[in-house]
């Protein structure tokens, strides 16, 4: 089965998408981590439990889009990249 390159554009969008959408939410949350680590020292733990809850919510957000979403789509991709290579 051939596959044109130009019906792979789609998908390699939907890969580029997802990739990027979970480094981006692991930068948000990493940052607020930091900024939650930061706060609490500086006296302020209400706002450092708030910062780090939200942090944690987009860590696991990352990772879900990582693992559900990111890493189906590329093994898809590769899948339809080696028939277009045939």
């Amino acid at each position: 089965m051939t596959t044109a390159p130009l019906e792979l554009v789609p998908e390699l969008l939907e890969v580029l998408f997802f990739s990027l959408g979970s480094v981006g939410l692991s930068l948000v949350g990493a940052s607020l981590e930091r900024f939650a680590l930061t706060s609490a020292q500086g006296g302020e733990p209400t706002l450092g439990l708030w910062a780090a809850v939200i942090g944690a919510v987009a860590l696991y957000f990352a990772y879900y889009v990582a693992v559900d979403k990111a890493l189906p789509t590329m093994t898809e991709f590769k899948r339809a990249l080696g028939g277009a290579a045939e």
